[in-house]
């Protein structure tokens, strides 16, 4: 199979959209997400979207279907909140390994049946590594500015456990994503870089922050060239921005990263800002419309799809793409 940067530099490569978006579909009930397993377990379950590559794995393994289908190289796990951080509201840290372990497996299962039906698109599993429900740079309580909900090794902890299970499930690459505090982040690759010592491997990383509103910062107070240049010392595949804005809100901080990095640059908007009900109203074909612009002016080398996205997204930006060569890399342009 082609090592994923050989093919980067070669043309576009387009990630998946929305794995939330796609259960909601389903309509899943609170019997539905506890299943046989869970029926008597003590807590409300529901919107625990994680736990469904236990309960539901047929419906998890159909989504990546769909979006592979739609002509996306890479599917992401369904392990958005699949820390112990993240897990502690369901009381259900114990199941971590196995919720990780598993959806990284229901996904590479499904990828390996793609490759193995067109070796020339090789599909890819990166492991989504969210960013849990904590910052570790700001304080929770307005009245105490300096109490912080979680340390730096507290998340690096959870992080570790959380990197072990997706790369033992099968995860090709892992993506570090919707950052919205950089130490958070820092925590999670300092934990990969732990793994990839201890285990003498090398894993590709994606990174992936999130611009909170229009003043063009991560809610940690972060520009996005202060973001980039805060993460810039750790080994990465790519780094780029998801969430939060629609495609055309992002283009000027894809100028900034795109404009001083050597990494490769990625993208995956929402579709659109969400209206008074909280849901997208962005076509595919605006969507795409919008992302042609990261095309033209060369700024990226993957693109995908956040909140409200479906695989009719993610299929008209594949097609777009097909007609662009992917940004060059900095050190590439002054060879």
């Amino acid at each position: 199979m082609k090592h994923i940067e050989d093919l980067l530099k070669e043309r576009v490569l387009v990630l998946d959209g929305a794995m939330g978006t796609m259960l909601q579909r389903y309509k899943f009930t609170e019997e539905d997400f506890r299943g046989e397993r869970f029926k008597d377990w003590g807590h409300p379950l529901q919107g625990n979207n994680d736990l469904l590559s236990l309960t539901q794995p047929e419906a998890i393994a159909e989504v990546h279907r769909k979006y592979f289908e739609a002509g996306a190289d890479i599917v992401e796990t369904n392990t958005f909140s699949g820390t112990t951080i993240a897990m502690a509201d369901y009381n259900m840290e114990p199941l971590v390994y196995e919720l990780n372990y598993e959806s990284a497996r229901i996904a590479k299962k499904v990828a390996d049946e793609f490759t193995a039906k067109n070796p020339d698109k090789p599909r890819f599993v990166a492991g989504s590594i969210g960013p849990t429900n904590k910052t570790a740079s700001m304080s929770p309580d307005v009245n105490d500015p300096g109490f912080r909900a979680i340390s730096f090794d507290e998340l690096r902890i959870a992080y570790k456990q959380q990197v072990e299970a997706l790369l033992d499930g099968g995860a090709d690459l892992l993506l570090v994503e919707t950052i919205f505090d950089t130490l958070n982040a820092k925590a999670a690759l300092f934990a990969i870089e732990e793994v990839k010592e201890e285990r003498d491997i090398d894993v590709p990383i994606m990174v992936s922050g999130t611009i909170a509103d229009a003043s063009g910062r991560t809610l940690s107070g972060q520009t996005a060239e202060a973001f980039l240049i805060s993460i810039s010392h750790i080994p990465i595949l790519s780094v780029g921005f998801n969430c939060a804005l629609g495609a055309s809100q992002l283009v000027p901080h894809l100028e900034v990263l795109s404009g001083k990095t050597d990494f490769f640059v990625s993208a995956h908007p929402n579709a659109g800002l969400p209206n008074a009900f909280g849901e997208y109203d962005e076509t595919p074909a605006q969507m795409a419309n919008q992302i042609k612009e990261y095309l033209e002016k060369g700024l990226v080398n993957i693109v995908g799809g956040c909140c409200g996205t479906t695989p009719a997204h993610i299929k008209a930006i594949v097609e777009v793409v097909e007609s662009y060569k992917p940004r060059k890399l900095l050190v590439e342009g002054v060879s």
